[in-house]
């Protein structure tokens, strides 16, 4: 909880979520609310003005003619709906390039509409009760008012069947039915390659604008924003402005920058979202970060401060060994069966150099993304490094090195939660939540400057070489 005038923290509270392991990573809704009542509660169950929901993109909420939720809530790092994604790319004329043309992705297991898709094949009594699909942000905005339930631009932008230009313009009966504040809306030929039947109207949540309530929150009358998906209250928190690169580590990990317009990248390695203020807020994700240093330091018995003692102890540029990270799968590249690799192990291998393999195949994977974001948008000279890798000094030293870029760690605490405070003091205040966040001044952060020693494009070339090698099989 923050003051809306000043942003300074009043009071914080978190709580426990049930662990999901790929390829099936599912969560009952119930489990969110709980969670949310126990860090309320933690955080002293404060009266307050305003409030919003920032939560984690894509994953699928099915809810029947009552408002009951049908199933478990399929989560973003489900991989189950590969094959569905890729069907769903054959059906559109045009494939990849479509995709990324009308709605700014291209399908993966990650997106929305690969999981509704998948639902309709695999549970077929499920998707017949079917009568709303929510993203987790809306279905605890929905559990606070009490209303129709409600999304954002941005959150809306990574379903896989919402555009944030025109193209929505010429799908007028869902873009009418459900409208958006701004530019933008719900292709409905897109949900029509998942089911042609159906009628998709009252199925999608209305998209609200930046700064309009959602409603009142029904236990304590509080004003309650449109919420937004993790990434784009991240960047809200932030204050991150057109250019300023972004990297999360956390469990997964991504690579994003503000942007003045959208992109299209039929790759699909780069997802064209909408962020939480109007503009766009292009975006690569990794389905493995954190958790592949955290896999390391169990293997090896040592916690977080242990591994990064390790990885820094290890020379830079000796020996050959190369970590893929693909431990669960990944998104980006699209490799959905993948797991994780370790190459070039010798009899006289060190724990050292096990540990910094782990870090620098999670840094060249996201490093990767950086030089995906930088062929579609402009980016500036500095990463701004967030999640809970941040807190890594393995992390932060060898992304500064590898990617020879200055790396900055704003000590902001929880950023995703301070967008959504930003939010919030825009919905009372009226305000454009980018205006809100300048006034609030928050301080710096710490600063790591790259080792002009350390060949940062030799040790790129041997973790792109192992992939190359990788992906061809």
């Amino acid at each position: 909880m923050r003051d809306a005038s000043t942003g300074e923290l009043i009071a914080s509270g978190s709580a426990p979520h049930p662990p999901v392991t790929p390829p099936v990573a599912e969560q009952h809704p119930d489990a969110w609310w709980r969670a949310f009542e126990h860090a309320w509660a933690e955080a002293g169950a404060p009266k307050v003005a305003a409030i919003s929901v920032a939560a984690q993109q894509h994953g699928m909420v099915a809810l029947g003619a009552g408002g009951e939720v049908l199933r478990p809530a399929v989560l973003w790092c489900d991989t189950t709906s590969a094959e569905d994604a890729a069907r769903l790319v054959e059906r559109l004329e045009g494939g990849a390039a479509a995709w990324a043309e009308r709605c700014g992705l291209v399908p993966v297991a990650s997106f929305t509409i690969s999981k509704l898709a998948r639902l309709r094949r695999v549970e077929p009594d499920v998707y017949s009760r079917l009568e709303r699909v929510c993203l987790p942000h809306d279905w605890l905005t929905h559990r606070l008012t009490g209303g129709e339930p409600v999304t954002d631009r941005g959150d809306a932008s990574g379903t896989g069947y919402w555009s944030s230009t025109a193209v929505a313009a010429r799908e007028r009966s869902v873009a009418e039915a459900a409208p958006t504040s701004g530019p933008g809306g719900y292709v409905e030929s897109l949900l029509d390659l998942v089911d042609p039947e159906r009628d998709w109207t009252r199925a999608l949540p209305r998209v609200l604008g930046p700064s309009e309530p959602a409603g009142r929150w029904r236990e304590q009358g509080a004003l309650v924003g449109p919420g937004t998906g993790d990434n784009m209250g991240a960047a809200l928190g932030l204050g991150v402005g057109p250019g300023e690169l972004v990297l999360s580590i956390g469990t997964s990990g991504t690579a994003y920058v503000v942007s003045e317009a959208p992109v299209a990248d039929a790759s699909g390695a780069v997802a064209s979202f909408a962020d939480a203020t109007g503009r766009f807020l292009p975006l690569v994700c990794t389905l493995n970060a954190a958790k592949v240093t955290d896999a390391v330091a169990r293997l090896l018995g040592v916690d977080h401060e242990g591994l990064d003692r390790l990885a820094l102890a290890a020379t830079p540029d000796v020996g050959e060994l190369v970590l893929l990270p693909y431990f669960d799968g990944e998104r980006t590249p699209n490799r959905p069966h993948a797991t994780g690799v370790l190459a070039g192990l010798r009899s006289d291998a060190t724990r050292e150099q096990v540990a910094r393999a782990a870090f620098e195949g999670v840094v060249c994977g996201l490093l990767d993304a950086v030089d995906a974001l930088a062929r579609l948008a402009p980016i500036g000279d500095t990463i701004t490094l967030v999640g809970g890798g941040a807190r890594s000094e393995a992390y932060r030293r060898i992304l500064a090195d590898l990617s020879g870029r200055a790396v900055v760690t704003p000590e902001l605490g929880e950023t995703v939660a301070l967008g959504a405070c930003v939010q919030a003091a825009a919905v009372l205040d009226g305000a454009p939540p980018e205006a809100v966040r300048a006034t609030w001044q928050l301080g710096s952060g710490r600063l790591t400057e790259p080792d002009p020693r350390v060949p940062p494009e030799e040790l790129r070339a041997r973790y792109r070489k192992r992939r190359e090698r990788e992906d061809a099989e």
